[in-house]
């Protein structure tokens, strides 16, 4: 049986996910495991510590709140994960914010409530709601039923994916509710996929061929997007494989998502480590040079 998701964050005022202003619902959990992931504190499907060293103003307060011992000044990222057994006394007692607990449990209906309060400035920006992550699809039930609950508002809604789910469960449950599907091509060599992103990318370009026709035919919109990370992604080899593979299902566009370094601090917030953390492209944006030869990589395709 499916279980609830636990939702990340539920932010509002974005122009980054869609036309319009839009609130994004970020669930926690992903069947990926990408090096790079600029949402790692989305990864896990349960909930997480996270420490902000910045915030703590070294009080001890939660030092003498956890009874597990699981908190200490020498340790690297100042919890011990394996004695930690989230009772959060430690966050409670924790008076600058720099301890929290990384995910909650919502109902559809908290859910809906939150996002429809931004109702005014959907109508006014023909904006709406985006489902994101960590990966939606994850929790099909729980979106479906969200997603309908916003389209009986009449709120625009898209949904976010990597692409790894059942295709028949997504056409049946969640794409009658949908305006829009983003759909997140990475790597196209199959044994680099798995390496780079933990398992293989097979159903996500079968599903990426199937869904296209399928949006289209039903007047939905679908555009595929490739997240631009240095020497992973934004390789030329990599790039014109997928312009090939997109321009041959049919494909007439695609968005490149421009890097962004900020994953490191999260990753380091929530005691995690990254061989990727120590390349030095990792730690910088990426050059308006750079960029431009991956947009002209993508050749036969609108690069938006």
């Amino acid at each position: 049986m499916e279980r609830d998701p636990l939702i990340l964050e539920i932010k509002g005022n974005s122009l980054d996910d869609g036309p319009g202003i839009r609130t994004v619902v970020f669930f926690k959990g992903c069947p990926l495991d990408c090096s790079w992931c600029h949402n790692p504190e989305s990864k896990k499907a349960g909930a997480e510590m996270s420490f902000d060293a910045a915030e703590c103003v070294r009080c001890d307060a939660c030092l003498q709140a956890c009874t597990r011992g699981a908190l200490a000044r020498e340790l690297a990222g100042f919890i011990d994960r394996y004695r930690c057994d989230m009772c959060l006394d430690c966050v409670e007692a924790c008076p600058s914010g720099a301890l929290a607990v990384v995910g909650r449990a919502m109902t559809v209906p908290e859910v809906e409530l939150e996002v429809c309060k931004d109702l005014p400035f959907f109508r006014t920006s023909g904006g709406g709601a985006t489902a994101s992550g960590g990966e939606p699809t994850m929790f099909m039930g729980y979106l479906a039923r969200l997603l309908r609950a916003l389209k009986e508002r009449v709120v625009n809604n898209i949904v976010e994916t990597c692409g790894q789910f059942d295709l028949a469960e997504f056409e049946r449950e969640v794409l009658p509710y949908v305006d829009a599907v983003y759909y997140d091509l990475k790597i196209l060599d199959e044994d680099l996929h798995r390496r780079e992103c933990g398992v293989s990318n097979a159903r996500i370009l079968e599903n990426c061929a199937a869904l296209l026709p399928t949006c289209e035919r039903l007047g939905k919109e679908f555009l595929p997007r490739v997240p631009l990370i240095p020497g992973v992604t934004a390789t030329a080899a990599n790039l014109e494989g997928l312009a090939g593979f997109l321009t041959s299902i049919g494909a007439s566009r695609v968005a490149l998502l421009e890097y962004n370094p900020l994953w490191l601090e999260k990753s380091a917030k929530l005691g995690r480590h990254s061989a990727r953390a120590a390349e030095p492209a990792m730690r910088s944006w990426m050059s308006r040079q750079d960029i431009a030869a991956c947009r002209s990589a993508m050749k036969d395709l609108e690069v938006l």
